[in-house]
């Protein structure tokens, strides 16, 4: 399923061969969430049911009532099989009409919930092996920008992962993201009980704050970037092999330069 009427909102936004923009059919869909696999079965080693593996495709409920933003190479075609990158997004009444939100399988969000304005979940994003650098994950950022403008929303969450399912293993990163960057308490996901995973392992004083942010997946260091916190506790994901933070970033705390800079490149003429 695709939100189409969603997909008008904005155009696509290009830098040269490369575009960003919401899918805008089934099989545009498709192509993201067989992407999906090969990102995260086949290349990170997350464990597929039956029907993943029959499908090659990762796909859930949730794809159903989310609006899929697609980072699309126009030298490969004009279809299918342009998606190199993508990141889903979910609204409040998309997950009112399957009953929760994603991030709710693993954290108490009641807070985020409880706000009156506009919230997206932000999730399952991964862009091609050969695709992986700086200007694609800002092209993800401006697609990002433009939805949150022309939705009107004030706080972005969703679950971010770290590779690997040892905590010990992790310590300094997990240690460094909750002793830098907690989210206030007002809007503090908290992993569920059964789930709890402590972050704290280490001491301020044993971590070296430069040489942990560094060792951070990028997807995490950008949302550090505009102002981003993590909740209270990590969760081991066992299926997909790795580990859990939830991460919030109220879109007021992204700079104005930031702003200035999305809203100058949407309304620049296409290629």
């Amino acid at each position: 399923m695709t939100n189409a009427d969603s997909s008008t909102l904005f155009a696509e936004l290009r830098t040269g061969n490369l575009g960003v923009r919401l899918a805008i059919s089934e099989t545009e869909v498709d192509a993201a969430q067989a992407l999906r696999y090969r990102i995260f079965y086949q290349e990170l080693g997350a464990r597929p049911d039956a029907n993943a593996a029959l499908s090659q495709r990762d796909r859930d409920i949730y794809d159903t009532v989310a609006d899929h933003l697609l980072v699309v190479d126009h030298s490969l075609g004009d279809g299918p099989e342009s998606v190199v990158g993508t990141y889903r997004l979910i609204q409040r009444d998309g997950a009112h009409r399957i009953g929760h939100f994603y991030s709710a399988d693993e954290y108490d969000i009641s807070r985020i919930e409880a706000l009156t304005g506009g919230i997206l979940e932000l999730g399952r994003s991964c862009v091609d092996t050969g695709y992986r650098n700086r200007s694609v994950m800002q092209l993800l950022w401006r697609g990002i920008a433009a939805y949150v403008f022309h939705h009107r929303i004030d706080l972005m969450f969703g679950c971010a992962s770290l590779p690997g399912t040892d905590p010990d293993v992790l310590a300094t990163e997990l240690s460094y993201l909750s002793h830098h960057h907690l989210a206030p308490a007002e809007i503090r996901p908290r992993a569920l009980q059964h789930r709890y995973v402590e972050m704290r392992r280490l001491e301020p004083v044993d971590i070296d704050p430069r040489a942990a942010l560094s060792h951070l997946p990028p997807l995490i260091k950008g949302y550090l970037r505009l102002g981003g916190f993590v909740g209270d506790g990590a969760v081991i994901d066992p299926q997909f092999n790795t580990i859990d933070v939830a991460v919030v970033v109220q879109t007021d705390l992204i700079t104005e330069k930031y702003y200035r800079h999305y809203q100058l490149q949407s309304r620049e003429p296409q290629d």
